[in-house]
């Protein structure tokens, strides 16, 4: 199964935001939400393709009331998470699978169960360089395309 986190902006409730509005509450309906960190939402589909097209479905949500939105797809890797960007251009056989993992975000994840701070680097020698912004106990890598990164 795919999995979707939608990360919520600090000064919203994005669950609240998103079941508060009818277009964005039926699109969620029929998928269990879970909430593996503080303000992030996340669920399971069916492949890759639906869950960029959900992404796409509440894409004006997301916009106003989330500051990100990643995937995790096994057939990518079974650890890291994959922009909305970077699931779409694979979906559309724009890159391969195997060309994603160079260029990275790394989120620190603190004690209280908070993404806190992403901060892009690239994989060096195979390995994800230290999570260095703050002190946190884990972090979680999401692969990013080459314009995410620079900007």
């Amino acid at each position: 199964m795919t999995r979707v986190c939608l990360v919520g902006s600090d000064d919203v409730d994005l669950r609240a935001e998103l079941l508060s509005r009818e277009t964005a509450r039926d699109a969620l309906a029929t998928y269990d939400l879970r909430e593996p960190y503080r303000n992030c939402l996340e669920l399971e589909t069916i492949s890759l393709g639906a869950a960029v097209s959900l992404l796409n479905d509440l894409n004006w949500y997301l916009v106003r009331f989330a500051d990100d939105a990643i995937v995790r797809e096994p057939s990518v890797s079974d650890e890291e998470w994959l922009s909305r960007d970077l699931a779409a251009s694979i979906r559309d056989g724009e890159v391969r699978p195997a060309e994603t993992d160079a260029l990275l975000e790394v989120y620190g994840v603190t004690d209280e169960g908070e993404l806190v701070e992403p901060m892009y680097v690239a994989r060096a020698d195979g390995e994800v360089p230290e999570y260095d912004l703050q002190d946190v106990p884990e972090t979680l890598v999401v692969r990013v395309t080459e314009s995410e990164f620079r900007n």
